[in-house]
């Protein structure tokens, strides 16, 4: 069964010819933004997935499911595919191959507290399974200024 080697967070993730390309990578805190009006802003979230693949379990297509879930259980959001590795001309008879994919996009936390990603590939017979886990935090409230605003004259 091939196994999920693992997940990591970002600002933005992208996999392009095999290669996972991250910015802002490796974090466990957010901000969630929110505007003077208390309204909730939105967040560039990017999440990336590398897989390993033996060399018989290739040229078949598993099922893969990423989710994002608040500690409570409620989940966020969920991202359902599948993986496929072919064998490529010149691979060494017997070697793993790597599979690396990236999910991104923009998201609004509507609560503070823990999150988890949790990524699954496989049936419900055998499967492997890889999770992180982050916090979201809502800023505080700025105080309101004290008397009015400086007057300066020379």
């Amino acid at each position: 069964m091939p196994q999920i080697e693992y997940v990591t967070l970002a600002h933005h993730a992208e996999a392009v010819n095999g290669l996972l390309y991250l910015q802002g990578a490796g974090w466990t805190d957010l901000e969630q933004p929110i505007d003077a009006e208390g309204n909730l802003g939105m967040l560039h979230l990017g999440i990336g997935v590398s897989i390993t693949i033996g060399w018989n379990e290739t040229n078949r297509t598993y099922p893969l499911t990423i989710s994002v879930e608040h500690e409570d259980g409620e989940q966020l959001f969920a991202v359902e595919g599948s993986v496929e590795a072919g064998r490529p001309a010149g691979a060494t008879p017997g070697a793993d191959l790597r599979s690396v994919l990236a999910v991104s996009g923009e998201v609004q936390f509507g609560r503070p507290g823990g999150y988890v990603v949790r990524s699954y590939i496989g049936d419900d017979e055998g499967g492997s399974a890889r999770n992180v886990s982050f916090r979201v935090h809502f800023p505080q409230q700025a105080p309101p200024p004290v008397g009015g605003p400086a007057d300066f004259s020379l």
